[in-house]
């Protein structure tokens, strides 16, 4: 009899403990009507929902009847669905028992989950532009964080910048500025993500927007859940610059100059990592960090000599000397042509030693044209004193003879008597 008593009184509470215990806590459903309880308390509910792969979406029975379906549903209500399997999102759900109806896989079950929250890092209040910045988001429930990989890996928030304006709800849509998409987190243990399904979701920020104030939105993409968290941000010109000299010839190296904007940056800050890679694939890394007292950074990158396309790009880090925050630029990829330049030298030096061999040939004619007219010149002028002196001794002798002749002349008529 007491053992009766004891069955009587344990039973009811067996029954109803499925439907209660997952309140504070995600839990797996496996009976057979596929029905779960909401708890008056909770604010926001998700149901996970395994179905056998070739069957149709769930439809969720609220406890009053009303069906939601994943085509039909209203705004609370996010959906996303794959083959073999639902996750369903309520905001402000009605309490009392709900139901699954569809396909529920056995095996897989329904599994609850409830008190999900976003937590995102607060971007600093000043960003740079070119730079990029690790931004975490973490997914909580009951503010531990979640580690359902299930769940986690279906997960997308994406990050939107908005151009900040006042007052938006006052415009109508189209005056609205355009969202700008900068990112996906990931909870993948990849890139700046430390560990994989940790609840923490990552994303490699590139700041690629011109300076001037923004809206930032981080929300759920895909219809996992309904979340939206946002702040405002200012983006700063970059402090940073970089440039790049080609090693002239084949044995200088090139260069990359670094040096930031002068009070922005703290003095030996200043480090680089670059890669070259040649026109064959072959890689080469090059590093170098700044001495305490330099605010400039040269490094030096060695010049493959060989004619070819050659692509450099890199990361520079220095330390915002307003906040004491670690910056992160990523450097594009470039491009420069050994190859171009050596034919260019090796054309222009040709077309001088072109020039200068005419030059030298023109100036030589020219001397030797010269020279040959003030030879032909001082012929003709021998030519004419030869002639002119023949002339002069021709009428000389003339002239001789004629005097010659007429004293002749005068001395005979002074000789003959009489006359």
């Amino acid at each position: 009899m007491k053992r009766l008593w004891l069955l009587l009184l344990v039973w009811p509470q067996l029954l109803l403990w499925p439907l209660l215990s997952w309140a504070n806590d995600s839990t797996v459903m496996s009976w057979l009507d596929n029905r779960f309880r909401v708890d008056p308390t909770v604010q926001q509910v998700s149901f996970m929902v395994k179905r056998d792969q070739k069957s149709n979406s769930v439809v969720l029975v609220r406890p009053d009847g009303h069906k939601y379906y994943a085509w039909r549903h209203p705004d609370n209500v996010s959906w996303y669905e794959e083959p073999g399997m639902d996750i369903i999102s309520i905001e402000n759900p009605m309490p009392g028992p709900w139901q699954a109806v569809g396909k529920v896989s056995p095996k897989n079950q329904i599994t609850v989950l409830s008190d999900l929250k976003l937590d995102v890092d607060n971007l600093p209040a000043r960003l740079y532009q070119s730079e990029t910045i690790k931004f975490t988001a973490r997914l909580t429930q009951n503010g531990q964080p979640l580690q359902m990989r299930d769940f986690l890996d279906r997960i997308s928030l994406s990050v939107v910048f908005y151009e900040y304006i006042e007052n938006p709800d006052d415009l109508p849509k189209e005056a609205l500025p355009m969202p700008i998409p900068m990112g996906t987190f990931a909870d993948d243990g990849l890139g700046f993500d430390e560990v994989a399904g940790d609840g923490e979701f990552t994303v490699a920020l590139p700041v690629e927007l011109q300076p001037g104030k923004y809206t930032v939105k981080v929300s759920s993409s895909n219809g996992i859940f309904l979340r939206t968290v946002e702040q405002e941000v200012l983006v700063y010109p970059p402090p940073i610059n970089a440039s790049f000299i080609q090693g002239r010839g084949q044995q200088e190296a090139h260069q990359v100059v670094i040096s930031g904007e002068e009070g922005a940056l703290k003095t030996g800050s200043l480090a680089a990592h670059i890669e070259q890679v040649s026109f064959e694939g072959e890689t080469t890394i090059s590093q170098q960090a700044a001495l305490p007292d330099e605010e400039r950074l040269t490094v030096w990158l060695p010049n493959g000599e060989l004619p070819g396309r050659y692509t450099w790009s890199g990361w520079l880090y220095a330390t915002d000397s307003f906040s004491d925050r670690e910056l992160i630029f990523q450097l594009p990829e470039s491009h420069f042509a050994v190859q171009a330049e050596l034919q260019l030298d090796r054309n222009l030096n040709a077309f001088r030693e072109q020039q200068e061999a005419k030059e030298r040939q023109a100036e030589f004619a020219r001397l030797e044209a010269e020279r040959q007219a003030a030879r032909s010149k001082a012929m003709k002028i021998i030519a004419l004193a030869n002639v002119l002196v023949i002339v002069l001794v021709a009428v000389g002798a003339v002239l001789w003879r004629k005097r010659k002749v007429k004293k002749a002349m005068e001395s005979a008529e002074l000789s003959v008597p009489g006359s």
